[in-house]
């Protein structure tokens, strides 16, 4: 789900596809405005049907879901640190406002948790 951001990064996840050799994810997207994409139920609903596999993609969500596995397995180590900042806009934005649809989410893109252990962990120390 960072990804997501990535894509949408500025905002999800602003990545079409890895570069070979371990470069950075396409910045394609970064100019797109994440607030919009979360602040519409619907794109965002059509957004998350995509990346559970239930629902249509549009030709940039299929990209997303395509590295979203990647950039979530690496800690997002191909991300641009725009893609970094809209990934973790876009997963807290789930984590915090859309418990239900994150939780499905992480047990495709992230099973063991690691993302949300160290987003609730770091709202521990902050507050």
């Amino acid at each position: 789900l960072q990804a997501l951001a990535a894509t949408y990064a500025h905002p999800p996840a602003a990545v079409t596809t890895a570069a070979p050799g371990g470069g950075s994810y396409d910045s394609k997207f970064d100019d797109i405005d994440l607030d919009e994409i979360l602040g519409q139920e619907r794109l965002l609903n059509n957004y998350i049907k995509c990346l559970e596999g239930v629902g249509a993609c549009t030709a940039d969500a299929k990209m997303l879901k395509d590295i979203l596995p990647d950039a979530m397995m690496t800690d997002c180590v191909k991300c641009t640190e725009k893609q970094k900042y809209g990934a973790d806009k876009v997963t807290r934005h789930l984590i915090d406002n859309r418990p239900e649809d994150w939780q499905r989410l992480e047990k495709i893109y992230d099973p063991q948790g690691s993302y949300r252990i160290k987003y609730e962990a770091s709202k521990l120390t902050n507050n």
